[in-house]
């Protein structure tokens, strides 16, 4: 066994999820991304694999299952579909992991089973028009009227917007921000069409919209003022997964780049013969290497009692830009070829500049970093 599979269990996990995605996600991939929204029902079938709850303990209808699996799924599935992937880590990452961490006992049997079954998608909702690193300059807030929340605002960006049904949204509640449980059935809920994007386009996302919306007090997840916990919290797995689909986008784009240079004749031999192609394999398989022996020794580190902001900053620092650089040298391989829809490549190509962006930026994991070890030092 190894950091990559530490478990039989870790190893079976794998061969699973990389089975379904060669025989069910593949082949859709293209024309999902064509019509810019999710596959519900291919979503579904992830419940079926018992992945929608792969973090969540067993007796709780989940996997029961560490940060490494979360990992692999999210390798997995983004070597053919990183958008249907990010809508798995919205529902499976940003949604039930955070929601099962910060739930009490009776929200768990209220809301859990529908995410872990697939009938709700799920998300959360954090990124306003105005404000997304800078989390503390939202400006939805939550005013408690006796046995509700009268929620307003906006958050935007939200992926899995237009088909999600439940949402962990973030506000603030005199100035303290606050988790709270939304449903697209409440009054005063409504979600906006979904935002044509460059790329991860077979999720959709959309504006989330609250006008005097209506939240029982019921729905408030953990303390008011105790959201921030919450969030940075979780915003370790969420990195580290995101980082994991930058290397399933690498894999596949250096899979594909030794392959055709292996194929492709040019002034009577086969490209990999020169230089120049060498260079762009040569320098792809070390930077994912590098990028993979990093995530699954982070992954080993995070957990509900492991935090480890230090190590989840610097994997996805590290290696968002990897898949971008990796499918920027396969589309250099291919040339022509590599630009036209014929091959998945130019999907794939497009999908990757998300990872720099989504989940913190480049700049915020470099600010975060700076700041750890300053104070790790400084001891």
């Amino acid at each position: 066994m190894s950091i990559f599979e530490p478990t039989d269990e870790h190893r079976m996990l794998r061969e699973m999820v990389r089975d379904f995605t060669t025989s069910r996600v593949e082949g859709q991939a293209e024309q999902y991304d064509a019509k810019e929204c999710l596959n519900i029902e291919l979503f579904r079938e992830l419940a079926e694999l018992g992945v929608l709850g792969v973090t969540v303990p067993e007796e709780w209808g989940g996997a029961g299952m560490d940060t490494t699996a979360a990992v692999i799924v999210h390798h997995e599935l983004s070597k053919s579909d990183p958008g249907f992937c990010l809508a798995y880590l919205a529902h499976s990452m940003l949604f039930v992991n955070n929601f099962f961490h910060c739930s009490t006992d009776e929200q768990k049997k209220k809301w859990l089973e529908p995410t872990l079954t697939g009938e709700w998608v799920a998300g959360m909702a954090m990124t306003e028009p105005g404000y997304g690193t800078d989390v503390l300059g939202m400006t939805t807030t939550a005013e408690r009227r006796g046995d509700v929340y009268v929620l307003n605002g906006t958050k935007t960006f939200i992926t899995n917007g237009p088909e999600g049904h439940i949402f962990l949204v973030y506000a603030k509640v005199e100035e303290r921000v606050t988790a709270l449980l939304v449903t697209a059935d409440l009054p005063g809920y409504s979600a906006s069409q979904h935002i044509p994007k460059a790329g991860m386009r077979a999720s959709s996302m959309s504006e989330l919209i609250f006008e005097d919306c209506e939240v029982p007090v019921a729905n408030l997840l953990g303390v008011e003022g105790g959201g921030m916990t919450h969030m940075m919290r979780n915003l370790e797995i969420e990195r580290l997964t995101l980082a994991a689909m930058s290397l399933g986008i690498a894999d596949r784009c250096l899979r594909m780049m030794v392959e055709y240079g292996d194929e492709r004749v040019s002034f009577g031999q086969k490209i990999n013969r020169y230089g120049q192609i060498q260079r762009f394999i040569g320098e792809s398989f070390a930077k994912t290497e590098a990028a993979r022996a990093l995530i699954y020794n982070v992954a080993q580190n995070v957990g509900v009692d492991k935090r480890n902001r230090l190590g989840s900053d610097a994997a996805k620092l590290f290696a968002a830009p990897v898949g971008k650089e990796v499918a920027d040298n396969a589309m250099q391989v291919y040339g022509g070829a590599g630009y036209c829809r014929e091959y998945p490549l130019e999907r794939l190509w497009r999908d990757a500049k998300l990872l720099e962006i989504g989940g913190g930026t480049l700049e915020s994991h470099q600010k975060n970093i700076t700041k750890d070890l300053t104070s790790a030092y400084r001891r």
